[in-house]
């Protein structure tokens, strides 16, 4: 214990020693609306520190361990060699995106200019807007994320620079989504800090897909922040798809704010990684607001894919719909924590959460916890979670029609999955997650054409 308690100290006091030494090339490479929110935020960060065990919120994940090794701060952009036709090819047939490149949490300086955006829609790096057009930033950053108590959502504030930006103005529907292109790619380990704020303004549309990648098999330590902010009566899908090597931690926290009559699409494809963390907090701020959430993970080896879904209703005749799956092979180990909290005065209430998880070995463990916390009396609410292995009555049943055994089991796991993958509103990506889904279910690497090791 006490040897527990002297890393800890440890490891918080490097980030503190670490602020301190980048304060000036912190602000430096940033914007005036980013620095003034730096010490606030390390005061808080060290408050807590990063969370362990005893941690409510993070108990089934060991991130003392990771925050604990030793990493190059990403704290300035650096000049990579990327070519984003020729290097990464996260090709999805048919489907048409604006493509936007981030490189170790930076907003990658040769992005071709977008053509054919709609009037007012501004896409681009956080940074740069922040300083140009500091009246479409300044209202929405670091709103939401300041209400959370999480540490590292602290410790992100305190060290971002950089990220993705998209505002769409009120009344218009940007269909056509925009792809975001994560990458980390470094020789050596990196911790790498990104900010993206995204808002969508009243009767508005807009879908934003967030792909996650290594390029490299070096180990790194990415600590991500998004807000987003749905308009009243908008519409906006954010997917995340995160295909990174075995040797890559990643903490991402992202918070929904869902204004009156608008409808939230939030949805998580964890094909690889080594250990993940996701984060997602919805706040439903207007009556008549629906959000539905879903997410998927496949693991293996020594993987650790961690969800954490709150879901806060606040506001009278919403509905919240959260569907979350896992599959785990070898050695890896999952988690999921989802917690719906319906306020006093959020009557007529509608909100339901399912976690559904298959072991397809006996060293594989899922840690499940459904949270229901509710303050009104008039609302429909369940959620219910279960783990197990495959259904051996349906695999029978396939095998006495003359399948075999590899094949039968795969049919089953492409069937679990797929009633999450449907969710998808995008057709072309559903499809293309459909592909992904199924190689790596296979076993095979389900990386895009150019990625490095997985």
């Amino acid at each position: 214990m006490t040897q527990t308690l002297i890393n800890k100290k440890a490891v918080n006091e490097k980030y503190s020693a670490l602020f301190q030494a980048s304060r000036a090339a912190l602000d430096e490479g940033s914007s005036p609306l980013f620095n003034r929110m730096r010490e606030i935020s390390l005061k808080r960060f060290e408050q807590v520190g990063v969370p362990g065990f005893k941690n409510e919120d993070y108990k089934y994940t060991n991130l003392e361990r990771v925050f604990g090794k030793d990493y190059r701060p990403v704290l300035a952009y650096e000049t990579v060699d990327v070519d984003l036709n020729e290097v990464f090819k996260c090709d999805v047939p048919q489907l048409d995106t604006y493509t936007i490149l981030l490189v170790n949490g930076w907003y990658y300086a040769r992005n071709k200019e977008l053509e054919g955006l709609p009037e007012g829609v501004v896409v681009g790096s956080l940074k740069q807007i922040a300083n140009e057009k500091p009246e479409l930033v300044e209202s929405f950053l670091n709103r939401q994320a300041a209400l959370s108590n999480d540490p590292l959502v602290a410790l992100n504030t305190a060290f971002a620079q950089d990220g993705f930006f998209l505002y769409v103005p009120d009344n218009v529907k940007f269909e056509k989504p925009v792809q975001v292109i994560n990458l980390t790619r470094a020789q050596e380990s990196v911790f790498s800090t990104q900010r993206n704020l995204i808002v969508a303004g009243k009767n508005s549309e807009a879908k934003v897909i967030f792909c996650d990648h290594t390029l490299t098999s070096t180990e790194c330590l990415g600590n991500n922040v998004t807000e987003v902010f749905v308009g009243d009566e908008a519409v906006v899908d954010v997917y995340t798809i995160q295909n990174q090597n075995n040797k890559s931690n990643s903490v991402n926290s992202t918070f929904f704010k869902v204004g009156e009559k608008s409808n939230l699409l939030s949805g998580v494809a964890t094909l690889h990684g080594g250990l993940i963390r996701n984060n997602l907090v919805v706040s439903l701020d207007g009556e008549n607001a629906e959000a539905s959430v879903f997410g998927m993970s496949f693991t293996d080896k020594r993987q650790h894919v961690d969800n954490y879904t709150n879901i806060q209703h606040n506001q009278a005749n919403c509905l919240s719909n959260q569907l979350y799956k896992n599959v785990l092979d070898e050695d890896s180990v999952g988690a999921f924590t989802g917690r719906i909290h319906v306020a006093r005065d959020a009557q007529k209430t509608n909100a339901f959460q399912r976690n559904n998880n298959v072991l397809l070995t006996d060293s594989a463990k899922m840690n499940t916890k459904p949270q229901l916390i509710i303050d009104a009396d008039d609302v429909k609410c369940s959620h219910g979670a279960t783990v197990g292995q495959i259904d051996e009555d349906a695999l029978f049943y396939l095998r006495a029609r003359g399948i075999g055994e590899k094949d039968a089991r795969m049919m089953l796991m492409n069937a679990f999955a797929h009633e999450v993958v449907q969710e998808i509103r995008i057709e072309p990506l559903r499809d293309r997650i459909d592909e992904l889904v199924e190689k790596r279910l296979k076993g095979e690497l389900a990386k895009c054409h150019s990625c490095d090791k997985n």
